[in-house]
Parts: C-alpha cells; sequence; structure tokens
C-alpha cells in the first residue's frame, strides 16, 4: 500500500466509532495507548473518555497536519454523491428555486453550491465569487442551519475551513470570499450590501417575505452573472407561486423519501403513517406546492396582505388551549394560541406554543409559560375532552393563574365561522408567521381538515379570538 493510501485509511478510522462502542458514539469514546499522557495532544495515546468537542478537536488535530493531496483524496466528491436534483441545471437562469419536503436534501444541495461558487470549484464554477448574501427567517436561523448545521458551510466546506466571525455576521473564506448572513425579519437591512451570489434558505417561512426578497434582487449586482438559490419546503404564498412563474427561475423538486439514506431509521414510516395521504403529508414530505382549498373557510392571501410585524398596545391578552382527549404518541397535539385585543377593537394573534405528544403537565407549563411571558390577563381552555381535569392541571402548575373554562357546543365549522368573519372585516391580523396554524387555517372546510386529522391550532384560536370578540361562554350579566 502506497504511504498516501495509508494516510488515507488513517483519517477515514478517526471517524470511526472505537471498539466495542455503537456508530456515532464518539463522544463518549476511549482510544487505548501505551502512554496515557497523550504525546502531542493526538488522538493515540488517549484513555479518558473525552466529550464531543475534546474528540473532533483531537481529529481537527490529525487533519490539518495531513498532505493537501491527501485531504483532497480522502473525501467523497459532492458530484459523485449527489443525487441529479441537488446539482444545479444547465441555462442561463438567474433564481434556482429547490422545492422538496423535510430532510429531502435542500440544505446540503445549498452549502454545496455556495462552496463551490465561493471557492470557484469546477465544474460548478468558472471563477470565485467573493461577495455572497445568506438570508434565513431569522439570524439564529442563518447561523445554526445555513452556517453550523449538519449540512451546513462549515461541514462541507473541508480544509482550509472557512472562519465565521460572529460580531460581523459573515462567513470569511481562505480565499477571502465573504458570506453575509441577513434575516427575513430586516428587509432593510439588505441595502447598501451588493452580491454576485445569494442563498436564501425555507422562503415559505420568510417574516417579511416580499420586501426582504425584492431587496435582494436589487443587492444581485455584481459580476457577470448573478444568480441566487431558494431552498424551501413549499407553503401556498403568493412569493413563492410569483417565483415559479418567474421565466428567470429554474425549479428542482425534491421528495423526504429520495433521501431516506441519510434520514434516522424509521422516521419515514413513522412520518407517512401518520401524515400520508393528508394536505400536510404532500406539502412537508412529497415537496407539493398545494392551491387553496376552494372550500376553504379561511382566506390565507388576505391574511398574507394584512400581516403585521408587531402589534400595538393591547388592552387585553388571553392564551387559549384546546387539549387532547390522551398523551399517547397518536393523539392530537394541544393546541396553544395567544392573541391580544388593542384598543380600537382588532385583535392580534401573537403565538403559536402548540405541542405534540404532551402529556397534561408539559402543555399546562407550556401555556402557563406563554402566559406569564406575554403577560397575559387569562387562560382560556376548552374542557369537552378532559373536564375538570384540564383547570386541575393548569391550577397544579400555578395556582393563581386567572382560568376560564369554555364548552364546545356546536361543532368546528359553526364554531369558526364568526371568527372567520372578523378576518374578512379585517378585526384578526397576524403579528407575526405561524406556518402551523395558517396551514391549518388555509385546509379547514366543511369537512374539516383533509385526512381526517384534527385542526388542535385552529381550534385554539377560535377559542382565543371568541374570547377577546365577546363571544366567549364566560358568564354574563343581563339588564332586565
Amino acid at each position: 500500500m502506497a504511504e498516501d493510501d495509508k494516510e488515507i485509511v488513517a483519517i477515514a478510522e478517526i471517524g470511526a466509532a472505537p471498539s466495542g462502542l455503537p456508530a456515532g458514539d464518539q463522544a463518549a469514546g476511549v482510544a487505548a495507548a501505551d502512554d496515557p499522557a497523550g504525546g502531542d495532544g493526538a488522538l493515540e495515546g488517549k484513555t479518558q473518555r473525552l466529550t464531543d468537542p475534546q474528540f473532533w478537536g483531537e481529529a481537527d488535530n490529525l487533519v490539518v497536519k495531513q498532505p493537501g493531496p491527501v485531504l483532497d483524496r480522502s473525501g467523497i466528491a459532492w458530484l459523485s454523491a449527489a443525487r441529479p436534483a441537488q446539482l444545479p441545471p444547465p441555462g442561463n437562469w438567474r433564481q434556482w428555486l429547490i422545492v422538496g419536503g423535510r430532510g429531502s436534501g435542500k440544505t446540503r444541495a445549498g452549502a454545496e453550491w455556495v462552496k463551490a461558487m465561493a471557492t470557484g470549484e469546477p465544474p460548478l464554477a468558472a471563477r470565485a465569487h467573493g461577495r455572497i448574501g445568506l438570508v434565513a427567517e431569522t439570524l439564529a436561523d442563518a447561523r445554526e442551519v445555513m452556517i453550523d448545521g449538519e449540512s451546513g458551510l462549515l461541514a462541507v466546506a473541508g480544509r482550509p475551513r472557512p472562519v465565521f466571525e460572529a460580531s460581523r455576521r459573515r462567513l470569511v473564506f481562505a480565499n477571502g470570499a465573504i458570506a453575509q448572513i441577513f434575516s427575513s425579519e430586516d428587509p432593510d437591512a439588505l441595502r447598501g450590501y451588493q452580491f454576485d451570489l445569494a442563498w436564501g434558505d425555507e422562503l415559505a417561512k420568510w417574516v417579511h417575505g416580499e420586501a426582504c426578497f425584492d431587496n435582494l434582487q436589487l443587492a444581485l449586482r455584481l459580476g457577470e452573472n448573478p444568480r441566487a438559490l431558494f431552498t424551501t419546503t413549499p407553503r401556498p404564498i403568493p412569493l413563492l407561486k410569483r417565483l415559479v412563474a418567474d421565466p428567470q427561475t429554474v425549479a428542482t423538486h425534491m421528495t423526504t423519501a429520495e433521501n431516506t439514506a441519510h434520514l434516522a431509521p424509521g422516521f419515514l414510516a413513522a412520518m407517512t403513517e401518520r401524515y400520508g395521504g393528508t394536505r400536510l403529508g404532500r406539502q412537508e414530505l412529497m415537496g407539493e406546492i398545494l392551491s387553496l382549498r376552494d372550500d376553504a373557510l379561511f382566506d390565507i392571501a388576505k391574511i398574507e396582505r394584512q400581516r403585521c410585524a408587531a402589534p400595538p398596545d393591547l388592552q387585553r391578552i388571553v392564551v387559549a388551549v384546546d387539549p387532547p382527549a390522551t398523551s399517547t404518541s397518536r393523539s392530537d397535539a394541544c393546541g396553544i394560541v395567544a392573541a391580544g385585543r388593542g384598543a380600537d377593537g382588532t385583535i392580534y394573534v401573537l403565538y403559536d406554543a402548540s405541542r405534540r405528544r404532551a402529556k397534561p403537565h408539559e402543555w399546562a407549563e407550556a401555556a402557563i409559560a406563554l402566559y406569564q411571558a406575554l403577560q397575559a390577563d387569562r387562560i382560556v381552555a376548552e374542557v369537552n375532552q378532559g373536564g375538570d381535569m384540564v383547570e386541575a392541571v393548569i391550577r397544579a402548575a400555578a395556582p393563581d393563574t386567572p382560568f376560564q373554562a369554555v364548552r364546545a357546543s356546536r361543532g368546528k365549522w359553526l364554531r369558526a365561522e364568526p371568527v372567520a368573519a372578523l378576518y374578512e372585516r379585517g378585526r384578526v391580523l397576524h403579528a407575526g408567521r405561524f406556518p402551523e396554524l395558517e396551514d391549518e387555517m388555509a385546509d379547514f372546510g366543511p369537512d374539516g381538515l383533509s385526512g381526517g386529522r384534527s385542526p388542535d391550532r385552529l381550534d385554539a384560536l377560535v377559542w382565543a379570538v371568541n374570547a377577546l370578540a365577546g363571544r366567549g361562554d364566560a358568564p354574563r350579566i343581563r339588564g332586565l
């Protein structure tokens, strides 16, 4: 075996689990050796247990000592590992749109493309692109997913690694290329910047999508052919549909099933069992851009147009809870939605803190935490399913919390109709973006949600709005 090949094998063995431990348990790994002191700090010689950061720090120390040709030959080339849908399409496009289900490989495709373009890596790039814009829903998402994530830029960058300068919100590559991160919460932050490349992640979740997209387009003005990639799980929003219809856009579609080899065992089967055949499953697993239901009770397009960034001063705030009947893995979610009423009577939806598969004390704690964080006036909860138990678990967690029990006497559609009428009149606005709640609203028709799912978030919303609009079931004093 040639010396270079021996070194490649040695590098590959660093990432393997130590003997006798499950694969992937490197963080608890023990490397036996004659020299307990550890010599120069490399992995050999260590007899104590290593934490995850220690293990990978030691691995980095070994890797950086290897000759460049060894490192180049030890990795798997992205062009060989990628699925065709993860590689940039041919043609003279301005926007590349990747629409895919959860876990379909969108982020990896985006990170690999940006890395190749930043470093001028052929055949994906003919030259290095030096000014790159990275946009996510929030700055935290940009850092945790696009930069530091398992499939983010640092994970795919190779050697030498780029350096993230947190104080300046930018990733600096060894060749001087700079990738600046931005939040969709602040579209004006893009003003003054200019790029020859951009990557926008989870476009359909952007807080101020239209304004952020427009400002990013105006900033793409460097180089001979500035381009942008947008990766997203689909939602039926106008911005995504406008982008698809743009003749300068090429679109790639992915499904979660296509990436099964890189997902946890049993994940796809569990998700298919729960969401297969439903509207949510078609969107989140199949990556389909769904059209709105013709018989939907709520006008999502109007909600999108009337969305606001923050509410004014509020006179009253409630947290509404729609508890599940059970707390097993097959149970419905616990809907927890907060809303407030302004001085002019307009109601603002403030927060969706709904919990899946939560035990009673868990959803009670989540509701109380939201009540306290917003300094709300009352918790309103439906008691049809749990009766006195619902109030009991709230009281057990916080005895002095103001509580109002409400009981459903009509069907979900009839209860929701007055709330939908308030939305139509512009009397209910969303202060922020609530994707899962709004997905339920878009899918709610006379027969409920597609696939027979329970509209838990929507139910909680209806109780919150009714409580603020004077339609709750609280006792009233009537004049004689």
